[in-house]
């Protein structure tokens, strides 16, 4: 038997067959509602599915999908739709959870494509044998935050469940004014501690669920989901945390910041919310 399993039998033994079978990464291949219609033998083992279960799109009792912050990934139909109306690729770092333990992290990879005329999703599994987020360029060095990319991710992933779930979904920007003065009074040692001192007071002064990222050279960003309300709460938060005053080495700061925010249903892409508040934060 073909190390590749279909759900349906013309796809055997063509092309497919001979590109994927031996791959040393799992492929998928769904339509456009998310149906597994073709995958190879390794994407079941590191999804921990069976065979009927992978291909007849059924998920066994307690098993889970989940990113790297423990928050659930969206359905296939959601997922699908995501890939295929952004810009035809998503990233995602993966953990599968079997009775709320966790078990094979992976990276996964969605790419948009056509299948026999039809919009489809070809799926990427690769096993994490190393710190993916860092290697990937995902983590920020000098804060150990998340970087835009990432954020970007975690973006679209909020606002999937906003709309599935009927939550609300807030993106909060902070820019940190003139730290090229700091780097030029005091040395750009300074102005990195300056930034990694925010970025912790960030990580510890909010919750858990929300991600913290840095978003450019002295800019912040923070992603939020909320059952109701604003995210006017959470940037007054914010911006409560990075204007306090900050001793780096001998050095006394008192940093002054800008702060915008934009709440959103999950009726928006995520390219439209940041670009709304990119706008608001520039006019400032």
């Amino acid at each position: 038997m073909s190390a590749v399993d279909t759900a349906a039998p013309t796809t055997t033994g063509t092309v497919w067959d001979e590109l994927v079978s031996e791959l040393p990464v799992g492929v998928l291949l769904q339509d456009e509602h998310g149906a597994v219609l073709a995958a190879n033998s390794l994407a079941g083992h590191l999804l921990g599915l069976s065979r009927a279960d992978l291909l007849g799109n059924r998920r066994p009792a307690g098993w889970q999908a989940c990113d790297d912050s423990g928050a659930p990934l969206p359905q296939g139909a959601e997922l699908a739709a995501q890939v295929l109306r952004g810009n035809g690729r998503l990233a995602v770092p993966m953990v599968v959870v079997r009775d709320g333990i966790a078990g094979s992290r992976l990276w996964a990879d969605f790419h948009a494509v056509s299948h026999r005329g039809r919009p489809s999703v070809l799926t990427v599994l690769q096993p994490v044998h190393t710190d993916v987020p860092h290697s990937r360029g995902l983590i920020d060095p000098l804060t150990g935050l998340p970087s835009r990319a990432l954020l970007l991710d975690r973006l679209e992933q909020s606002l999937t469940r906003s709309r599935t779930n009927g939550s609300l979904s807030t993106f909060v920007l902070v820019d940190v004014r003139r730290l090229a003065e700091v780097n030029a009074e005091h040395g750009f040692d300074v102005g990195d501690g300056l930034l990694t001192v925010l970025a912790g007071r960030l990580r510890q002064g909010l919750r858990d669920d929300h991600t913290v990222a840095r978003y450019g050279g002295d800019e912040f960003a923070v992603v939020a989901e909320h059952p109701c309300g604003t995210g006017e709460p959470i940037a007054a938060r914010v911006r409560e945390l990075t204007e306090r005053a900050v001793l780096v080495g001998k050095v006394r700061l008192h940093p002054k910041v800008r702060v915008c925010w934009a709440t959103s249903d999950g009726s928006a892409p995520a390219h439209t919310v940041v670009g709304h508040v990119e706008k608001r934060l520039r006019v400032t």
